[in-house]
């Protein structure tokens, strides 16, 4: 579904299908869909609904920011989230919104791509106590600066 321009409104028509328990959704890719901090409502709502199957989750080049992802860090506090792959490039991430996900960090994850966002010396201090917490991260993509 990358670069459909579906925005908030196009995420919403979407996720009525993944709250269906014979949904099994593995892998999502929304990258550059103009979505913002109101499609991740209902996206981690959806997601949250029936977590078990998703183990990737593209949402790179949206207009998230640090309230955005927060709604998607949701995802990690449900016990039956088995997301392994999440990719957040672009999405305009802060020092505050890396000390958001080492904060709630406590999850299957194996792979996460943070490039190319605006994350300072606070936000890389985050994300190395994060590394050193994890006991299954094996892959940190990022560009940091």
């Amino acid at each position: 579904m990358n670069n459909n321009n579906l925005q908030d409104l196009g995420v919403k028509l979407l996720c009525t299908g993944f709250k269906d328990i014979n949904c099994k959704l593995e892998i999502l890719c929304l990258k550059n869909n103009c979505i913002t901090e109101g499609g991740c409502h209902v996206l981690a709502a959806a997601l949250n609904s029936n977590p078990s199957n998703l183990t990737e989750l593209d949402l790179s080049e949206n207009k998230l920011g640090n309230p955005g992802m927060k709604i998607i860090l949701t995802l990690f506090e449900n016990v039956q989230c088995s997301l392994e792959k999440l990719k957040l490039i672009c999405i305009s991430i802060t020092d505050e919104g890396c000390a958001a996900l080492a904060s709630v960090f406590n999850s299957n994850l194996r792979e996460l791509d943070l490039s190319r966002n605006q994350i300072g010396d606070s936000g890389v201090t985050e994300i190395s106590s994060l590394l050193r917490n994890s006991q299954t991260l094996q892959i940190l993509r990022s560009e940091f600066g």
